[in-house]
């Protein structure tokens, strides 16, 4: 095929903001569809695109044979089914996270991906930030030694304002467990690997926002056991009063063990903090030039904000893994075992102990 032909499905505020200009950046696609139930949401979504095949059913957008691979960016409860109907349809996919309303959604998804030999990507955009990407490299080269601590601190200031279907339970299925702490699951499982096992706890602050019911949690923490033997504290909140929106607020990794410590601040995308052993302060430490964008992407690193830019990178991934035949990085598997320890997570706030997660990993392996 001499271009990819990309069909969205799901054309909100992410779809448009994200992921077209990401495409635009690969040379070797075409978005030739697009699909969302709502009406309002799908003439715009046209009229920024120009695109005329427009759709609110997505199994017409499915049967267009100049769609190879779909981009599915709805509310969480039909990730799923589109997914599913995707891949049957023969057509690569990447969904956004979290991929599932459940674990065992998410392994069905894994699973019927991998058997049909398609593509499959979970939009794990944050792996994407250069200085991420470089902490991971260090850490597997073995900067910090073995590993003892991991934690990560996400703070936001949403207050009471409508965050739309994502405070809805039966759309979304968890709050700000699934829309941010899920990003920090996936990097300690990136930068030291899979939990034994958790314990949890949730808090729901406001009942109404702007008027409109909310039943999902506003604060998530976990405590966590890892393989390697480290442990490890995630929080995440929506009411971090004072603390801001998006990449203007704190998005904070610190990873601590026998050899030197790392800190990872989304603020900071192009810069790390380090201290080796023996050293009594962090000190700032820039990026390589090549760890600046994703391997091959033709990127500009010096272009536009780096608190967003680096978006773009998940995009040509998607893009080269199709082209190339290779999995792509985050994957479903990725995707899985982060609602895996979702789940376990909200089990255990539910029921008020630890849950044992061990399994989870080599479950996910199995065919």
């Amino acid at each position: 095929m001499s271009k990819i032909g990309v069909g969205l499905i799901g054309c909100g505020g992410i779809s448009l903001q994200n992921h077209l200009p990401g495409l635009a950046m690969c040379s070797d696609v075409a978005v030739v569809a697009l699909c969302d139930t709502d009406p309002q949401t799908l003439e715009r979504a046209r009229s920024q695109t120009g695109l005329q095949a427009v759709f609110t059913d997505y199994h017409e957008l499915l049967k267009r044979e100049d769609v190879q691979a779909v981009l599915v960016a709805t509310p969480n409860v039909v990730h799923a089914e589109l997914v599913c109907a995707a891949i049957k349809a023969g057509k690569h996919v990447f969904c956004e996270k979290p991929i599932a309303m459940n674990y065992a959604e998410a392994r069905h998804m894994h699973q019927l991906a991998e058997r049909a030999n398609i593509r499959h990507m979970t939009a794990f955009t944050y792996r994407f930030v250069p200085a991420m990407r470089y902490m991971a490299h260090l850490i597997k080269q073995g900067a910090v030694g073995q590993p003892y601590h991991f934690r990560s601190c996400r703070l936001q200031d949403w207050g009471t304002r409508n965050i739309g279907w994502r405070q809805i339970k039966k759309l979304a299925g968890t709050g700000e467990l699934g829309d941010m702490l899920s990003h920090r699951i996936d990097y300690s499982h990136l930068l030291i690997g899979g939990m034994t096992r958790l314990v949890a706890n949730t808090k729901q602050f406001h009942e109404m926002r702007d008027g409109k019911p909310s039943d999902l949690e506003d604060w998530v923490t976990i405590l966590a056991d890892y393989s390697v033997g480290a442990t490890g504290v995630l929080e995440s909140t929506k009411v971090a009063t004072g603390r801001g929106e998006s990449a203007h607020s704190q998005d904070y990794v610190e990873v601590n063990g026998q050899e030197g410590s790392i800190v990872f601040q989304l603020e900071q995308p192009h810069q790390l903090q380090i201290a080796k052993k023996g050293e009594k302060s962090l000190k700032v430490c820039s990026l390589p030039r090549d760890f600046l964008t994703w391997p091959g992407s033709s990127r500009d690193p010096s272009a536009g904000d780096p608190l967003f830019s680096f978006r773009y990178d998940q995009s040509f991934e998607f893009i080269d893994a199709i082209r190339n035949q290779r999995p792509c990085t985050p994957s479903f598997y990725d995707g899985a075992l982060a609602q895996g320890v979702m789940d376990a997570a909200i089990q255990s706030a539910a029921e008020g102990r630890w849950v044992e997660i061990g399994h989870l990993e080599q479950e996910l392996r199995e065919k």
